[in-house]
C-alpha cells in the first residue's frame, strides 16, 4: 500500500536544508514527524559548526526525537529528508526503527538505500523502513547544485 506524503514535512526539511547552506553546510535538511503529522524534530546539517563528521541532518534529528519522546525507538514516526541518506543515516534509521524514510533526492555518490550498499536490502539489516525516494527530486538537485557552483 502506497502512503504518499504529506507535503508539509518535506518543505519543513527543504527549510532545514536552505538554512544549513546559508550557515555554509552542505544544503541538507531532515524533518521527522510522528503518526499524528506532529513534528517530532527538524535539524540541518553542522558538521563544520559542531567539528563533527557524523552532525548530519538525520542524525541530529534521530537524536532530538530520541531525546524527545525519551525512547531510542520511533516505530511510529517518519523521516523527511532532502537528499538520500548515507550508510550512517541508513544505520541510524534502522536502528531507529523509523516507520517510513522520504527523500526528495537520489544520491548516486553517496546513497546507501537506492544506490551503494542498498542498506536496508541486506540480510544483516534487522530493521527496513518503507521507503519513498525521488520526492522534490527537481527541488533538491537545483538546491545542491546552486550551492557547490557558488562555492566554486
Amino acid at each position: 500500500m502506497k502512503h504518499p506524503p504529506p507535503p508539509e514535512p518535506m518543505s519543513l526539511a527543504f527549510a532545514e536544508a536552505e538554512s544549513a547552506g546559508r550557515r555554509g553546510e552542505v544544503p541538507i535538511g531532515c524533518v521527522i514527524v510522528d503518526q499524528s503529522g506532529n513534528v517530532m524534530a527538524k535539524a540541518g546539517n553542522r558538521t563544520l559548526e559542531l567539528k563533527d563528521p557524523t552532525a548530519h541532518a538525520e542524525l541530529l534529528a534521530i537524536r532530538e526525537a530520541a531525546a524527545r519522546l525519551g525512547s531510542e525507538r520511533l516505530v511510529a514516526c517518519d523521516l523527511y529528508v532532502t537528499l538520500e541518506p548515507c550508510a550512517m543515516c541508513a544505520a541510524a534509521i534502522s536502528f531507529a526503527r523509523l516507520r517510513r524514510l522520504y527523500f526528495a533526492l537520489g544520491d548516486e555518490k553517496m546513497g546507501a538505500v537506492e544506490h551503494g550498499p542498498r542498506f536496508f536490502n541486506q540480510a544483516t539489516c534487522h530493521h527496513a523502513p518503507e521507503v519513498y525516494g525521488g520526492l522534490s527530486e527537481a527541488r533538491g538537485r537545483k538546491l545542491l547544485k546552486e550551492f557547490f557552483r557558488d562555492r566554486r
